[in-house]
């Protein structure tokens, strides 16, 4: 029964990442296609667009009843959504001030801050090969994207409060659902309208201030309309299967194994677009993640690979520590 049990949790786990992947290297395929081919820059009204379609169905499956009612309370909700919405503009910006080079180190970074606030907020406890399988997936990815890499202040800041921000929002996921009993959908109920109305707000004047062009003056007609609909419509999986794994997993193994995406969209850009070459370079350090990603799922999964402390008890603090009571619970 246990193994039965443990199977079905491993099939639901892969399913997981394989919808994880597949909506997020589709949407960074499309979104290139717009904005590289077809001039549509607005990134951060574009996202408020996604988040306003992820509201509009989570509408539709409250009011058909999939959706259960939930609570989440308001200063939760307010602080998720700051952290979420300067992820969004922080992101954009870094990689307006920054090189390429230094903007890939700064998401690098988004590994060591998350297992910083696991580490802190949590209690987590790693392992030696843990650890030492992070740093294999953080120098393959390094290899493969970094290049060109120069740092101003301003740019240093902007990526700053990108990653930290960025960090926060992943951990917030895993948190709010756990200690509010929520599911993806409950969370992405609560949490896409409010950002959907404040990006859709604020991001016309930040993608302004970003590329001294209007979304409201952009030459729309049919092409660029059917990709921003598509990139809407897989927003949505992009968005719930993010609350999914998370919720599933933890942010630290979200971004270890998300780098697989790094990866697929590195090919899949010089399949479709033919723009950048796979130089040995870059197959080196796909090579090294890859054995980094394997080596991380192994070591994590291990007893004493990634464990939570738990607080000790009062009779445990009142007589010896036993062994028993050093057993902590995975994560």
């Amino acid at each position: 029964m246990s193994a039965s049990k443990g199977d079905r949790k491993a099939t639901l786990d892969a399913a997981s990442w394989l919808f994880n992947v597949v909506t997020s290297v589709g949407i960074i395929i499309v979104n290139k296609s717009l904005m590289a081919t077809h001039g549509f820059s607005f990134a951060t009204t574009l996202t408020g667009l996604h988040f306003a379609t992820t509201t509009l169905l989570t509408l539709v499956l409250k009011w058909l009843g999939y959706i259960q009612p939930s609570q989440l309370p308001v200063p939760e909700l307010l602080k998720f959504v700051l952290f979420a919405n300067f992820s969004i503009v922080g992101m954009n910006v870094s990689l307006m001030w920054n090189s390429v080079g230094f903007y890939q180190i700064a998401k690098l970074t988004m590994i060591p801050v998350s297992c910083f606030l696991e580490v802190v907020l949590d209690k987590v406890r790693y392992s030696r090969d843990t650890k030492l399988s992070i740093t294999l997936v953080l120098l393959g990815v390094a290899v493969c994207t970094v290049t060109d890499v120069s740092v101003n202040a301003k740019g240093f800041i902007a990526a700053s409060v990108a990653v930290w921000s960025t960090a926060l929002q992943q951990y917030y996921v895993h948190h709010l659902q756990r200690k509010y009993s929520l599911s993806s959908f409950n969370l992405l109920g609560h949490t896409a309208p409010v950002q959907a109305a404040s990006l859709l707000i604020v991001g016309p004047f930040v993608d302004f201030w970003l590329t001294g062009k209007t979304v409201y003056a952009y030459d729309y007609h049919f092409i660029s309309v059917s990709l921003i609909l598509l990139s809407c419509t897989i927003a949505v999986g992009t968005n719930l299967s993010q609350f999914i794994c998370i919720g599933r997993f933890t942010a630290v193994s979200f971004q270890v194994l998300g780098h697989m995406k790094t990866i697929l969209v590195l090919i899949l850009g010089f399949i479709f677009f033919g723009k950048e070459g796979l130089n040995h370079q870059v197959v080196l350090g796909m090579f090294i993640a890859i054995m980094g990603m394997i080596w991380y799922g192994n070591a994590s999964s291990k007893p004493g690979g990634k464990e939570r402390r738990s607080a000790p008890s009062k009779s445990q603090k009142k007589g010896a520590v036993s062994e028993s009571s050093e057993v902590d619970d995975k994560v």
